[in-house]
């Protein structure tokens, strides 16, 4: 059963014209790892120093699964320059696939709008290397299949691959405006972001001159104040990359039991793949998230148990003294 549903995985993604998986990893709590999202929500949270650390796990039915562990901090300062850093990991499949990304980051804040300086614009950079590398003495291929005793990791293979790892730099942009007005009932926000600028060399294409494609994301949303204890956050994605296309939309419902705790209950909606219900809890200064993906694409109908479960946990300090946008409450999906 598990050989047939690796089948049924290959031959959907060899028949399919467009593949709907990027190259990059991505996640469905896309906010809580902000700087890989766009480096111009560096330090765009109501705190000065802020750790977010978040796991993914997918297609544990089919093969090993995609593991996905992304760790970042930003701290925000009064100097209009706030700083980053961010490091991630994917590990898939039973060729010891790993796919690692180590990324700086530095957002402009001191853009502002209005006579209280309440709207704001943020440009942001990012410069890191990505790492990709895989273990060929894990790889199995057809001429190790013998007819008559089998498959045999010791028979010998014509199949030589001469790159197994491939590091490039990798650099990035982005942009990022927001009201940060706590007298509007509505607080907009949206930004854009382009990754890949410095055009990272796939060392495992069949000539070792193809590069990675730019990655291209928009992001929109809102939080509408209901009440001062109660508040709903609407919100939109839309990511390119090569030929693979990514839309997500969704909403997600802020309860405030005191100042300090909050209930967040809400859903995202990846267009053609999966809905994603999400709870988080904050306690002071701690924020406990949980999504699960529920797969609906063509590929989840043909094997069962694709879907995917994330867990993120974060933690900010306040900063020392307030000031007028502590009010406004940054996306936090």
């Amino acid at each position: 059963m598990l050989m047939q549903k690796k089948l049924i995985l290959l031959l959907v993604v060899l028949g399919s014209n467009y593949l709907f998986g990027q190259v990059d990893p991505h996640f469905s709590q896309y906010y809580v790892y902000p700087s890989y999202l766009n480096p111009a929500l560096t330090g765009s949270f109501n705190g000065s120093v802020r750790v977010a650390g978040i796991y993914r796990t997918q297609w544990g039915s089919i093969s090993n699964p995609y593991d996905t562990k992304g760790l970042s901090t930003d701290i925000s300062t009064e100097k209009n320059i706030n700083i980053g850093f961010g490091l991630l990991n994917q590990t898939a499949g039973n060729g010891g696939y790993s796919y690692s990304t180590g990324h700086l980051n530095l957002a402009y804040t001191g853009i502002k709008f209005g006579a209280e300086g309440f709207g704001r614009l943020v440009f942001g950079i990012q410069a890191g290397v990505i790492d990709r590398r895989f273990n060929p003495s894990k790889l199995t291929f057809g001429d190790q299949w013998n007819p008559v005793t089998g498959y045999s990791a010791s028979n010998p293979t014509t199949d030589i691959l001469a790159v197994n790892s491939s590091t490039s730099f990798d650099a990035g942009g982005g942009f990022l405006f927001y009201d940060a007005n706590p007298n509007h009932a509505a607080n907009f926000y949206f930004g854009g972001s382009v990754s890949h600028l410095s055009q990272p060399k796939d060392n495992f294409s069949s000539m070792g001159e193809t590069t990675l494609p730019y990655r291209y994301i928009g992001h929109i949303g809102a939080r509408l104040a209901i009440s001062p204890r109660f508040s709903i956050t609407p919100n939109a994605l839309y990511l390119l990359q090569g030929n693979s296309k990514e839309i997500m939309a969704g909403a997600y419902f802020d309860i405030a039991a005191s100042e300090n705790n909050h209930l967040l209950l809400g859903a995202n909606y990846r267009l053609k793949d999966a809905i994603s219900p999400f709870l988080a809890l904050t306690f002071n200064t701690t924020m406990l998230s949980f999504s699960y993906d529920v797969n609906n694409s063509e590929l989840g109908r043909k094997v069962s148990g694709t879907n995917a479960i994330e867990i993120s946990l974060s933690f900010f300090r306040p900063k020392k003294i307030k000031t007028p946008d502590i009010d406004f409450i940054c996306p936090r999906l």
